[in-house]
């Protein structure tokens, strides 16, 4: 399993009673980007949160099945949920700064996980903001509120945020779904970028999106893994015809 980052083995999620994912299997190389796509309700973000157990927050939600990170199940009960998400960062769709200064939200995790020496918080700070791209736009006010920013800055800045904490796995639910055209340019470079020290996934809906940006996509249908493949085949020569309706946007 060295190639990949991580895989799941049956996993399955339900609401009460109504399963939202079934029995999915899948392998997730390493740095590379994995785009999840299908329907509106088809189990894709809750698949995706499931990666790092934050369907625990939902009350009705429940797991079976499990998903192997480096020689861990991390459904298991006694898994550290804490450390977990140090280890893979989680970026939503809508930008969700803290109330607090641009330099606050980057520092804001590793002070929580023990960084304590400003020097190296500041150099800290510094690297994320370059990594994602913000820090010739935001150098001269980093003690200026988060909430100043546009909203293509202030996506740009949670992930930076969620780089701080040096997670191995970054899950993406539809980044730039609320960003103008030229933010959602900006994104998309910067997970080209970031693929080459992270695993990536990421939900979207849009399909000219995931062709760009990913290297092997998932179409999921009513809480089935229906076809997983490279990116390239799966949008010129897919083997299932549900996909293919899909991609060509015949359904949906």
């Amino acid at each position: 399993m060295s190639h990949n980052a991580f895989y799941t083995k049956n996993l399955s999620v339900y609401y009460g009673e109504k399963q939202a994912v079934r029995k999915v299997s899948m392998e997730f190389p390493n740095r590379e980007v994995v785009a999840l796509i299908g329907p509106s309700g088809c189990g894709k973000s809750t698949f995706l949160r499931s990666l790092n157990r934050m369907n625990d927050l939902i009350p009705a939600a429940r797991i079976e099945g499990e998903v192997w990170i480096g020689g861990d199940n991390i459904c298991d009960p006694n898994t550290d949920v804490v450390r977990l998400r140090q280890r893979i960062g989680m970026v939503w769709q809508r930008a969700n700064p803290f109330h607090k200064s641009i330099y606050e939200n980057v520092a804001f995790g590793a002070r929580y996980h023990g960084t304590r020496n400003r020097k190296e918080l500041a150099a800290l700070v510094e690297q994320c903001l370059r990594k994602t791209a913000l820090w010739d736009e935001v150098k001269d006010r980093l003690h200026q509120s988060a909430l100043a920013l546009s909203g293509g800055q202030q996506q740009r800045l949670c992930i930076a945020r969620s780089l701080a904490v040096r997670p191995s796995i970054l899950l993406m639910d539809e980044p730039a779904s609320a960003l103008d055209p030229v933010s959602t340019a900006k994104i998309e470079e910067l997970i080209a970028e970031l693929k080459k020290d992270y695993s990536i996934v990421i939900v979207t809906h849009n399909m000219q999106q995931a062709a760009r940006i990913s290297d092997k996509t998932a179409f999921f249908f009513l809480g089935d893994l229906i076809e997983y493949d490279d990116t390239q085949k799966m949008f010129t020569n897919p083997t299932r015809k549900s996909t293919d309706d899909y991609i060509s946007g015949r359904f949906g």
